[in-house]
């Protein structure tokens, strides 16, 4: 069984490190630190995606892949006493109303503050609860005394400056994970789970595996590059839930298409065939708004077969949840598709 005590503290550790688009140093510092504790080789490439190799039977490469990068913003502007941004990536902003954030400026300091709408007061704004929540209608209030642009200028923050927002991670009794940016750390925190698995297990799998931990994929082109013997490459990514859909928090989800179009025929069919075989609770869906690291590494002329898979989660981009269910049922059907 995988170690849940493992995964579900790494995932909240990783979470807990600010990592928009473009802002992933720190958090692949991490990654690459727990990697070392099972004596694996880490690549970090020219674009800052890690590639962890766990050597198999034979030279064949299949690839897996999470992101660690999140939605998140950037300041667009500054005025008299707050800051306007623009979005990284594709956040449900009217979820974000009254939330913690973080500037990070290029020097290295740290501000904190809340996104508000522009008419954040009941008692002031006629349409305090009907405005539209999007980046123009919306603003930081910086926790620092600033009475001016220049007050804030003074403070060393600047446009281009990286926004993060609070992921406020709970995990219940009950078996629920919630948090903002379970999209995708819960499966950065999955193939570390997977990894612990075949190490306590003394387990090598059948080929070689070459697991790509992208930056860049909120934004599209996260996996744009992969090492070019990877043959397979499977997205380990977040099952969507919703109307029409089939998929739950305690299913490991097998999408057959998203936006980039239908996944490869042999390998998802491998995948469905192999959770009915090992019984494990599984959903087949698909998924018109998505796109996957596997969907960038096709658009970037890889020659590959590609699939994609994941725990469900529920309210994508907003304030997610899933249960351990899903996460273990993931690994377990990694483990099967690998061994």
């Amino acid at each position: 069984m995988p170690n849940k005590d493992y995964i579900l503290n790494f995932a909240t550790e990783i979470l807990s490190i600010p990592s928009p688009s473009g802002y992933c140093m720190k958090v692949m510092d991490r990654v690459k630190e727990e990697t070392k504790k099972y004596d694996l080789h880490f690549e970090k490439t020219i674009k800052g995606n890690g590639i962890i190799t766990i050597p198999g039977k034979d030279e064949y490469v299949v690839g897996l892949s999470a992101h660690v990068d999140t939605l998140g913003a950037m300041v667009r502007s500054i005025s008299s006493t707050t800051l306007k941004f623009t979005s990284i990536g594709g956040p449900i902003w009217a979820t974000m109303d009254g939330e913690y954030c973080k500037v990070h400026t290029r020097d290295g300091l740290v501000y904190t503050g809340t996104i508000l709408s522009v008419s954040p007061a009941a008692h002031v704004f006629k349409d305090s609860g009907t405005k539209d929540r999007k980046p123009e209608t919306m603003e930081i209030r910086l926790d620092e005394i600033v009475k001016s642009k220049e007050d804030i200028l003074k403070l060393g923050i600047a446009v281009g400056d990286f926004i993060s927002i609070d992921p406020k991670t709970t995990i219940t009794k009950s078996g629920f994970i919630k948090s903002r940016f379970l999209d995708d750390k819960i499966n950065v925190a999955s193939l570390f789970g997977f990894i612990d698995y075949l190490h306590r297990n003394k387990i090598t799998p059948k080929h070689t595996i070459k697991i790509v931990i992208s930056t860049y994929e909120e934004v599209g082109h996260g996996g744009s590059w992969i090492p070019e013997d990877i043959k397979e490459f499977i997205a380990v990514d977040m099952g969507c839930i919703g109307s029409d859909l089939t998929c739950t928090e305690y299913d490991v989800s097998i999408c057959a298409k998203d936006s980039s179009g239908p996944y490869d025929y042999g390998i998802t069919s491998e995948l469905i065939k192999l959770a009915k075989a090992s019984k494990l609770q599984h959903a087949v869906d698909i998924y018109p708004f998505y796109g996957s690291d596997v969907s960038a590494a096709l658009r970037g002329g890889n020659n590959i077969k590609g699939a994609l898979i994941g725990p469900g989660v529920h309210a994508s981009h907003g304030m997610e949840r899933t249960h351990y269910q899903a996460i273990e049922s993931t690994i377990k059907l990694l483990n099967e598709y690998t061994k």
